[in-house]
């Protein structure tokens, strides 16, 4: 079992005896999520596909609130949103700016990247550094814009 995922058993345990039920309720979900993943593809999760999923969820929590904001319905944003503060509890930090410039910065002097051309090379390197601390389509502009 991953680090990850025992981090989050651990925390549905805490939560039911603190008897949160909205903590409870979004441990679990995040729990169904990885084990129907584990199901489906008959492998064992590392570290690195919890974190993926667990941020995806907070990527989808985060646009749930934002359309049910859109639709007029806070109650149900406000639930949605509490769930994703709840799950980023067990993401990494996420990198400041420097930090991400710096990365980059060290990414295209590594594989000497002048031009868009290398583009994809600059975030195949990025990729293993940043998962789950960075969104990806921001450092995809932010690369663009260095090499553009």
């Amino acid at each position: 079992m991953s680090e990850l995922k025992a981090q989050l058993t651990a925390a549905m345990k805490d939560a039911m005896r603190a008897k949160d039920k909205l903590r409870l309720g979004t441990v679990r979900m995040a729990l169904a999520a990885l084990n129907q993943k584990e199901i489906d593809e008959r492998v064992v999760l590392t570290d690195a596909d919890v974190l993926a999923i667990v941020t995806k969820l907070v990527k989808q929590r985060d646009d749930s609130a934002t359309q049910f904001r859109d639709a007029g319905r806070p109650e149900l944003a406000d639930q949605e949103e509490a769930e994703a503060e709840i799950l980023k509890t067990f993401l990494p930090s996420p990198l400041s700016e420097d930090e991400l410039a710096a990365l980059i910065d060290q990414a295209m002097s590594e594989i000497g990247a002048t031009s868009m051309a290398q583009m994809g090379a600059v975030m195949a390197w990025l990729r293993p550094h940043v998962t789950g601390r960075a969104d990806l389509g921001q450092l995809s502009g932010k690369i663009k814009s260095r090499l553009g």
